[in-house]
């Protein structure tokens, strides 16, 4: 499907565009974004009301690591501090999204916080992707 887009066009004004911004021809519209640190982590997920276990959970990473950023000792890196971003900015959101999540049974990320059951290595086995020792132990 066409859409007319010209992308080698728009390719060569965007570096046209750089190259007059480089000689101070031409002012760029900026913005500045502050995304939350460390030491906002802990007032966002009190705001989702949610426990450690379970913001830990939808965040994808270990309570570990929520605990590191909520205690100072690491930042949130790359995309979850885009995710904080948005809990603190739409907090409904983020909670529709945990909502829905929790009610799909395929889903690992459960009401309370808690993980769905690993799948045993023998079923991955049957699919023939077990590692190496799988295929040992079988």
């Amino acid at each position: 499907m066409m859409t007319g887009r010209n992308i080698a066009a728009e390719l060569a004004e965007g570096l046209e565009e750089l190259i007059a911004w480089k000689r101070g021809e031409v002012k760029l519209n900026t913005f500045e974004m502050n995304l939350p640190r460390a030491a906002d982590v802990v007032k966002i997920r009190k705001g989702l009301n949610l426990s450690q276990d379970a913001f830990a959970t939808f965040m994808g990473v270990s309570a570990g690591t929520l605990r590191n950023w909520e205690q100072h000792r690491r930042e949130p890196q790359g995309p979850a501090r885009a995710l904080l971003q948005v809990a603190a900015a739409q907090p409904q959101a983020v909670m529709a999204a945990f909502k829905s999540a929790a009610k799909k049974p395929t889903a690992k990320v459960m009401a309370a916080g808690k993980k769905a059951p690993a799948k045993k290595p023998m079923a991955r086995l049957a699919r023939g992707k077990a590692s190496a020792a799988q295929r040992k132990v079988a």
